[in-house]
């Protein structure tokens, strides 16, 4: 009988395979096209959005929002899952993943604020805080309260269980470069015990001190980890026109392209990009509803730049460290001793331990932003506080046990989790994606006539009509 492990991968590369490639290109590229590209056309209306301040102290703002999001995407995957996508590809052409992302990304962003600016539209309040996400928008819009808990329960097993197992299991691989024994010692007990504790003390704090911390970690840890990455591009400058042509001509490659499932250098950096970004997956739609804004557009665009941040800028700063740094790719089984491996061979023995201090950092923001997509989707089954209680010390439990799983099985299983639920997500968008397109035509007259947009339903007739009344849209009107 074969192994859960086994299966799990059997499994995962059938879904890839044969449904989700289809599927998340297809819609990355009917949105691309119903919305005029608007990943393109908007990409700076979306940076201005930005800069728009809060209704009131109590509220979560756009750029907090996309904090939260930003958290849960930059995560070890930027690190660990570029590396392990080379890794996986490189028997027939490991650079080729690194296009495969970035195209997922280019389109997928238009999939990103198509499910943004749903989640928008179809928020509620509960108590002080605005939740939504898919599955608000497939109850409301779809009216389905069965595919609505199908999709939240979903969403729970991924990000409370899978995703944060992974990132509690890539936090404590980074020690792997300083103690080679490391998995067979007590060491995965105590960073899975760490990071338990850290994350227990902040998601017991709630929504505003999620936001309050992912907004101070995100931006200052990407900056330096960009401007790392910058710094090995910029030394080996005579290298890059090098590296890109063999990241395009091993992209096409047929043999890199049609090999075996797990080689494919198209499924490799598929998985990895969508495991990465999130595009169309319906999980940053949970974070988005949480913003005040003056219409459901401008989280909408904001969500969008995320993806840009999360897979054009960071990822590509990991591909490029890796695939300029010399270090042979087929010499390491697992993805966080390349990268270590690769920036120690560019900037001496502090290179592995600003990686390590990287890692736990992006795990720790990843492990807050996760569980904020987590509690929004619970209350939505059902609103119990001893219920919240016990998922919240299941949690954490789960990153203490994350960190001590094998590679094989953690990866699978977030994998599995990650395709299930972008499945829901998917159909539900592709149903409902010309609602959204209707918002942003409005948004954008708005715009044209020199307005700071508002939303109203009964112009637009789309999303809950309690939330987006007249007495909503006069209160932006009046700051």
């Amino acid at each position: 009988m074969p192994s859960i492990g086994t299966i799990l991968s059997q499994f995962s590369g059938f879904l890839y395979t044969y449904i989700l490639i289809v599927l998340l290109i297809f819609a990355g590229v009917y949105f691309t096209v119903r919305t005029r590209g608007v990943q393109f056309r908007l990409f700076r209306e979306s940076i201005r959005i930005l800069g728009e301040k809060k209704r009131d102290g109590k509220d979560i703002s756009a750029f907090q929002a996309l904090m939260i999001s930003t958290a849960s995407r930059v995560g070890t995957g930027n690190i660990a899952g570029v590396a392990n996508a080379v890794i996986a590809a490189t028997v027939i052409g490991g650079y080729g993943a690194v296009f495969w992302m970035w195209l997922l990304a280019l389109i997928g962003a238009a999939s990103a604020f198509i499910e943004s600016t749903l989640a928008q539209c179809y928020k509620e309040k509960h108590g002080d805080n605005w939740v939504g996400g898919p599955a608000y928008y497939i109850q409301k819009a779809l009216g389905s309260r069965v595919f609505g808990v199908v999709f939240a329960v979903l969403l729970i097993a991924c990000f409370a269980y899978g995703f944060n197992a992974l990132q509690a299991y890539n936090a404590g691989s980074a020690l792997q470069y300083y103690l080679p024994g490391y998995a067979d010692s007590v060491w995965p007990a105590v960073v899975g015990a760490v990071l338990a504790l850290l994350t227990g003390l902040c998601i017991f704090g709630g929504v505003h001190r999620i936001s309050a911390i992912t907004s101070g970690i995100v931006p200052v840890m990407a900056a330096i980890y960009i401007a790392l990455g910058l710094f090995i591009t910029v030394k080996n400058l005579g290298q890059v026109p090098h590296m890109l042509a063999l990241i395009f001509t091993q992209a096409f490659d047929p043999r890199a392209m049609f090999a075996g499932v797990g080689a494919s250098c198209v499924m490799q950096g598929i998985k990895r990009g969508l495991y990465s970004n999130e595009a169309g997956m319906g999980s940053a739609p949970n974070a988005a509803a949480a913003a005040q804004v003056s219409h459901p557009a401008k989280q909408g665009l904001v969500q969008m730049l995320s993806v840009f941040i999360d897979t054009i800028l960071i990822c590509s700063t990991t591909a490029f460290m890796l695939l300029l740094s010399g270090v042979p790719i087929d010499a390491y089984a697992e993805g966080m001793n390349f990268v270590q491996a690769a920036v120690h061979a560019q900037v001496g023995a502090a290179g592995p331990v600003f990686i390590t201090v990287s890692i736990f950092l992006f795990a720790f923001s990843s492990l807050v932003g996760n569980y904020y997509y987590t509690e929004s989707n619970l209350r939505f089954i059902r609103d119990s506080k001893p219920l919240l209680l016990a998922f919240r010390l299941s949690c954490v439990a789960a990153i203490f046990i994350g960190a001590q799983m094998s590679f094989s099985t953690v990866w699978d299983l977030a994998d599995v989790l990650m395709g299930l639920m972008a499945l829901v997500n998917l159909g539900a968008i592709l149903l409902l994606g010309g609602r959204a397109v209707k918002v942003l035509k409005d948004y954008q007259t708005q715009r044209k006539a020199g307005k700071n947009p508002v939303y109203r339903y009964d112009q637009v007739g789309v999303g809950d009509p309690s939330v987006w009344d007249e007495a909503n849209a006069r209160r932006w009107e009046e700051l």
